[in-house]
């Protein structure tokens, strides 16, 4: 593999973090951005992968993305490369986790909320910073009406107004809030809950959640059976889940 001048990455028992590391404050670039979506392809296709934590080094989580790369002569490559994260965020077959310890701003966010859960330490601050540069944030237009509602959306949009994480977890955006010093152990606490289970299960219960987004009711519960009847139901995993129910002891899964 490549040496990655922004991304550190390491997989641990089915769980891969990757870290942001361009100082001082995550800013993304193109060239950062790359890096980043070449380890989210690597990782859709990573069958023993349980879920996918995106944490970073220094004061901010991710301050927003390069105001340079906006110039007219790059804002295409910019746009292009920025929406793959958002892509490969969607079809990752497993839960992502942000694990927010600080500023997180802009096209940060946008990250932060593409992610299926977000952890935040009480440091951390949100907002969409953009309107302030004559820009709109295109992802969130997108994602926050469906995290918060469109009237708050608009607000955060169009105020550019910075909230801290208690209130951005009052409003729907952040899931999880640490204490002062616990923020690892409240992520940590989250992953190994989700390490503790089946690669294979994990990935149909979020197949599950997400297949039948916005089919009227009839469909969508046809179709969640017939994958719990005729996917679910001839795994290997699932006949291990209830014998070792029945037997009393751990389960032992064979991702299969």
């Amino acid at each position: 593999m490549s040496h990655l001048k922004f991304i550190n990455h390491e997989i641990v028992d089915g769980v891969a973090t990757l870290t942001f590391n361009r100082p001082k404050h995550n800013v993304l670039d193109i060239e950062m951005m790359n890096e980043l979506n070449g380890q989210l392809e690597t990782l859709t296709s990573d069958g023993s992968l349980k879920c996918v934590v995106l944490a970073a080094d220094g004061p901010s989580w991710c301050a927003g993305v390069e105001v340079a790369d906006h110039r007219p002569e790059m804002v295409d490559e910019m746009i292009a490369t920025f929406n793959r994260i958002f892509e490969l965020v969607h079809r990752m077959p497993v839960p992502t986790i942000a694990a927010v310890h600080g500023a997180c701003l802009g096209g940060g966010m946008e990250v932060a909320m593409a992610c299926d859960i977000i952890v935040a330490s009480p440091k951390a601050v949100f907002g969409q910073p953009e309107i302030k540069l004559g820009f709109f944030p295109p992802y969130a237009a997108i994602r926050l009406p469906q995290l918060v509602g469109p009237a708050r959306a608009v607000e955060i949009c169009t105020t550019g107004r910075r909230y801290k994480a208690e209130a951005a977890q009052r409003m729907g955006l952040v899931a999880h809030l640490s204490g002062e010093d616990n923020f690892q152990e409240t992520v940590d606490g989250i992953v190994g809950e989700i390490k503790a289970c089946s690669p294979l299960i994990i990935r149909l219960n979020k197949r599950a959640v997400n297949a039948h987004l916005g089919l009227d009711f009839k469909q969508a519960l046809s179709g969640v059976s017939d994958l719990f009847l005729n996917t679910l139901m001839k795994t290997e995993d699932t006949l291990e889940g209830i014998k070792s129910f029945e037997e009393k002891r751990r389960p032992v899964w064979q991702n299969r």
